[in-house]
């Protein structure tokens, strides 16, 4: 059974190192026969987001994406102990059950260990006010864990082989969970 998990990117540079942690993630999903919808909140307009304009085509599109995902893992980097304004904008237009009933994963990366629970802290609970109660655990990656290279093809990266197996269980386990969930009996 093919299920097609949305990842809701929050950085505001597409060459981040959360790109690099995204990038391995959308490859281990798709291993796993995991459809992928990746959207950035960066590709959508910066007026839309800001202002709120729950009309616009760009931002229907987005809350129509979400909807169709199975599973939804929520990215971001660690800005002022908390995710990015940029998801934040994105996550606030999103309908207030909008994640009910999928299996979420929150990742977040940040620059010290000290920010490790501003996953618990800071978007747990934006992400249980969207209606998620289904959590496949957490990912809290340190910058130190992704290494970037430039090429003139675009950038590469290498994440260290601790941060690349709590990835690969988290998605072991997003991908589980949710065709259980999906196979689950309606009572």
């Amino acid at each position: 059974m093919s299920i097609t998990v949305a990842i809701l990117s929050g950085s505001p540079n597409p060459q981040s190192r959360l790109a690099g942690v995204i990038s391995h993630l959308e490859r281990r999903l798709a291993e796993r026969g995991a459809t992928v919808d990746h959207l950035a909140a960066a590709a959508l307009p910066a007026e839309d987001l800001i202002l709120g304009r729950f009309d616009s085509h760009a931002v229907r599109e987005a809350i129509e994406r979400v909807a169709r995902a199975d599973a939804v893992v929520v990215a971001s980097p660690v800005y002022k102990a908390s995710c990015t304004g940029l998801l934040k904008t994105l996550l606030d237009l999103l309908p207030q059950k909008s994640l009910e009933g999928k299996t979420v994963l929150p990742v977040m990366i940040g620059g010290t260990i000290a920010h490790l629970l501003a996953i618990g802290f800071a978007l747990k609970p934006v992400l249980s006010a969207l209606g998620a109660r289904h959590f496949a655990g957490e990912v809290y990656a340190l910058d130190t864990q992704v290494s970037r290279t430039e090429s003139p093809s675009g950038a590469s990266y290498e994440l260290q082989e601790e941060l690349r197996q709590r990835l690969d269980a988290a998605v072991e386990k997003l991908v589980e969970e949710t065709r259980a969930a999906e196979s689950a009996p309606l009572v």
